[in-house]
């Protein structure tokens, strides 16, 4: 059967045609997911088979002087007229969908009110792809990790070269690698500016990562007709990695979460069009209120002590009570041993047993939780934190260490485990923060909604 349908998407991307900045694709069948055998594969996965009708998919992710002449203005962390618009949330990605709709005298596809979106599955605008759509217009018939059917380098994207596929379990050894550390270009890049997919869709990997309509839940392992996701949740999917983003992140099966009105600094979109049928798909994403009580309590897990001091300038600032995170069997002391425990526990997804429990930790109503960024996600004793306690209802307010990936995927990893809980803007700082640390600290407490 997989051979079967990866031959029929091969006969399908064959008879593409092009016009103007958009791509047509011919609808088909493909395996949508990753196999067990994929390396550094997550669990949300599944490999199930989807049944698509034809669409059209932008070549390109929207820029930033595209956004800024229809919207009025730019939100992007890094400027560029050329480069992808991004620090947009998916209601703001929506809404330029109707307003060019209009724009260009379409129907627009979407009625917005408040956190509930309704698609209107006949309209003839501008809409964001369904999940699906994205990943089988990246893959362009391939079933590889990447659409270039071979490990990916910072030559032919925008990532965090230093860090290509596989990287993590040789890195002290990387004669394995088929794919050596690249550059690493710490910012966003104009669009198309690496050789596109089969299909003639630039920066499916890398440069950010794209919103996609779906609201993000588990997939059912039943065959789909032209899915487009649950009709309630907590978090939206993006796809595609982004330019801070490790490269088994960027894989096409990899899918990212994050709540709808949260701007990322490396998310922006690409535009689709295409009727798939009649009627209306109602999605809502709902984001508890913050909590009056604002009972705070900074949790933090810390190895080289980065972490520890960001925690002890946020309660000095804050007079919040604290809690460290401990596993019960600590890890190596050495540098470099350390770094092999890490990327072991993630590929294991392990959860280590932790040594200490926080006591009434239901009476708390905001944890600022604490990370360094350890292969472009949380520590594993942090998953170990979050799946030990009820976060749902709680704020979560991320602070993290790194040394160049800011967040990296740990906001995605977060999100999953605690689906129910609000996630508020975080705060990276790079290694222990030098003299700006404290300015910094204060600004991010200033401008949160719990302040």
């Amino acid at each position: 059967m997989k051979t079967l349908l990866i031959f029929t998407v091969l006969l399908i991307f064959s008879s593409c045609s092009y016009a103007d900045d958009f791509v047509f694709v011919k609808g088909g069948k493909f395996l949508m997911g990753s196999p067990s055998s994929e390396n550094w594969r997550s669990d949300d996965e599944l490999q199930h088979e989807v049944t698509l009708n034809d669409f059209y998919i932008s070549r390109y992710e929207v820029t930033q002087s595209e956004y800024k002449n229809l919207i009025g203005e730019n939100p992007s962390t890094f400027y560029g007229d050329n480069k992808p618009v991004e620090n947009v949330t998916w209601l703001e990605a929506v809404k330029f969908c109707n307003a060019k709709s209009i724009a260009e005298k379409l129907t627009p596809v979407y009625k917005i009110d408040e956190n509930k979106v309704t698609w209107d599955l006949s309209a003839d605008g501008y809409r964001l792809p369904t999940e699906a759509e994205w990943e089988y217009s990246c893959r362009a018939g391939t079933s590889t990790p990447f659409n270039l059917e071979h490990s990916i380098g910072a030559d032919e994207a925008n990532f965090y070269g230093h860090y290509p596929y596989e990287i993590e379990e040789n890195y002290f050894s990387q004669q394995k690698l088929s794919t050596k550390p690249g550059i690493y270009r710490g910012e966003t890049v104009e669009v198309g500016s690496f050789e596109p997919n089969k299909l003639g869709l630039y920066d499916m990997h890398g440069n950010v990562g794209e919103w996609c309509w779906d609201i993000y839940s588990d997939y059912s392992k039943e065959p789909s007709q032209n899915p487009t996701g649950p009709s309630n949740g907590t978090r939206r999917v993006n796809r595609g990695g982004g330019w801070n983003d490790f490269a088994k992140n960027m894989r096409s099966a990899y899918r990212a979460a994050a709540p709808q009105e949260r701007r990322l600094y490396n998310v922006g979109f690409r535009l689709a069009r295409g009727v798939i049928g009649t009627g209306l798909v109602s999605s809502l994403a709902t984001q508890k209120s913050l909590s009056s009580g604002k009972k705070i309590l900074i949790a933090y897990f810390t190895w080289s002590g980065n972490t520890q001091g960001i925690a002890f300038e946020i309660q000095k600032q804050t007079g919040a009570e604290i809690f460290e995170i401990e596993p019960e069997k600590p890890y190596s002391e050495n540098y470099n041993t350390v770094l092999r425990e890490a990327q072991r526990d993630q590929h294991r997804k392990a959860r280590p047993k932790l040594k200490n429990r926080v006591k009434n930790f239901d009476d708390y109503d905001i944890i600022m939780l604490g990370y360094p960024n350890w292969w472009a996600s949380i520590p594993m004793p942090i998953a170990s934190f979050l799946e030990e306690y009820n976060f749902d209802g709680k704020i979560i307010m991320p602070f993290c260490s790194h040394g160049g990936g800011r967040f990296g995927q740990s906001l995605t990893a977060i999100a999953k485990l605690a689906p129910n809980a609000v996630i508020t803007e975080g705060l990276s700082i790079h290694y222990s923060g030098g003299g700006s640390l404290r300015r910094d600290v204060t600004k991010w407490l200033e401008n949160s909604e719990v302040r």
